[in-house]
């Protein structure tokens, strides 16, 4: 909870920036918007994940763009967005699938770069705070199916990343977006000694709209 406040604090501290250092006048006033759109998330793959495969979710929240130069602006956000994997795998005989469904509020603060007014180029970092982790198990074969508690006690609730991306306006609101996010933390609580760790990943597409 102290690193979420952390996070939202760091996305009030950037609009409080903005407010102060952008006239209302300004050519390029601060813009709000919301977002949302596609997770195609994995985890980073050690031996017990040979067999994952990526996971379909979604992201979706509301962001700020803060222009501090002709043509850079640092963009915060506020998202809740899926993560997880899924995985085939046999035991005695029986196929199973599973899906891993790590859900978090992520906060991005994006630096972004315009070559023309309309697309831009965008890096910086994510911090993510862990709300639900539950996996979903299916005994194929029989057609059996369970799903776990909310286990997210077990995990690293605070998750970070960085964000690589690019997006395109069509019109002076309307635009889209694409960002591949890398994870830096290991999402296990425990790691055993010598085990690798296990990171999400996740690539985003999506639609953009500003207030203007």
């Amino acid at each position: 909870m102290k690193k979420l406040i952390l996070g939202l604090a760091v996305t009030a501290s950037s609009l409080a920036f903005a407010q102060q250092t952008t006239p209302t006048t300004s050519s390029n006033p601060v813009t709000f918007g919301v977002k949302g759109g596609m997770n195609v998330s994995s985890l980073s793959k050690d031996e017990t994940l040979d067999d994952q495969k990526s996971k379909i979710g979604f992201n979706a929240g509301v962001f700020a763009n803060i222009p501090v130069a002709e043509s850079f602006s640092v963009q915060p956000e506020v998202l809740y967005s899926q993560y997880g994997s899924k995985a085939d795998y046999t035991v005695l005989g029986n196929k199973y699938s599973s899906s891993t469904k790590l859900d978090y509020i992520a906060v991005p603060v994006m630096f972004q770069y315009n070559f023309i007014p309309n697309l831009y180029v965008e890096a910086g970092p994510e911090f993510g705070f862990m709300v639900s982790a539950k996996n979903k198990i299916k005994n194929e074969t029989n057609g059996n199916s369970s799903t776990s508690d909310n286990y997210k006690d077990d995990l690293k609730t605070f998750n970070f990343g960085i964000g690589l991306g690019a997006g395109y306006y069509f019109t002076d609101n309307f635009g889209i977006t694409a960002r591949y996010v890398a994870g830096l933390t290991d999402v296990a609580k425990d790691r055993p000694n010598g085990s690798d760790a296990t990171r999400n990943n996740t690539f985003q597409v999506g639609l953009a709209y500003k207030f203007k």
